[in-house]
């Protein structure tokens, strides 16, 4: 759906691909010909057009951004969108793409731009950010907490830290090596699998054998050694939590996710990820 807080568990968003860099310059790349086309806004055929391809926009966009999101669905149907909404910017509307990138669009359907927006205080602040930020708690508190593989704080749990993992990945590895060191700080590792070459390779298959074991805490530990995990097989989560972390974002591992949604891509020795918690 097109909600700006989505209601429902992430599957429904799971079916957009994350985009590069690359891929979002190639989908967004206009044809001289649109120089002339933009010049007037769309049809209301053409919006109508656009619109019913894809239903549940006709219930869930907001008032005044149904031109400008029939327009660039009109030019590149396939563009992942997940929320519309309205900024503070009176006239335009932030269309969220899956993967985390941000485009702006005019009501007009003429005029669009990807990057972040920041309110102008009295420092610089992303308000994009901010936003994906707060997505990002939304959806990780829909994965279960049976699906996830948690090493709990010593003592008392200061804050908690999701983090995305592949058993295969060097600085994995390094970050689980040194688990105990987060444990003592006060800081609770859940992990969630993702496979970074993706779902039809050799590591996809381990990370499966660790969450079919009976002991995944011990699996995870002796995968990351490079020890050979036998299980038996199960319904696992590792697509499910392979593709969430394409949608919020994740290129690389390991990726840390804060317990206010901050996303910190790579290894992060205990006493540093501590003081990032802490601001």
């Amino acid at each position: 759906m097109f909600l700006s807080t989505p209601k429902r568990p992430f599957e429904r968003k799971l079916r957009f691909k994350t985009l590069s860099a690359l891929v979002l310059a190639a989908l967004l790349l206009v044809p001289p010909s649109f120089a002339t086309a933009a010049s007037a806004s769309p049809s209301g055929a053409a919006t109508t057009a656009a619109i019913g391809e894809q239903s549940d926009l006709a219930l869930d966009l907001p008032k005044g951004s149904e031109v400008a999101v029939a327009r660039l669905l009109e030019l590149r149907p396939d563009i992942p969108i997940i929320a519309v909404y309205p900024i503070s910017v009176d006239g335009m509307f932030g269309i969220d793409l899956a993967g985390g990138t941000t485009l702006f669009a005019t009501k007009d359907g003429i005029h669009l731009f990807a990057g972040e927006l920041f309110a102008m205080g009295e420092e610089l602040v992303s308000l994009s950010e901010r936003r994906r930020s707060t997505e990002r708690v939304e959806l990780m508190a829909q994965v279960k907490s049976a699906d996830m593989i948690v090493f709990p704080a010593k003592d008392k749990r200061l804050d908690y830290i999701h983090v995305f993992t592949d058993v295969d990945c060097g600085y994995c590895r390094k970050l689980h090596a040194e688990i105990a060191d987060y444990s003592a700080l006060g800081i609770e590792v859940r992990y969630l699998a993702y496979p970074r070459t993706g779902l039809e390779g050799e590591t996809h298959q381990k990370m499966s054998n660790v969450w079919c074991s009976a002991d995944r805490k011990r699996a995870l530990t002796k995968a990351k050694l490079g020890l050979e995990v036998d299980a038996d097989k199960c319904v696992d989560p590792v697509v499910e939590q392979f593709q969430l972390g394409r949608l919020i974002g994740v290129s690389g591992t390991p990726a840390i996710v804060t317990s206010d949604g901050r996303l910190l891509p790579g290894y992060l020795p205990a006493t540093e990820l501590l003081a990032r918690l802490s601001q």
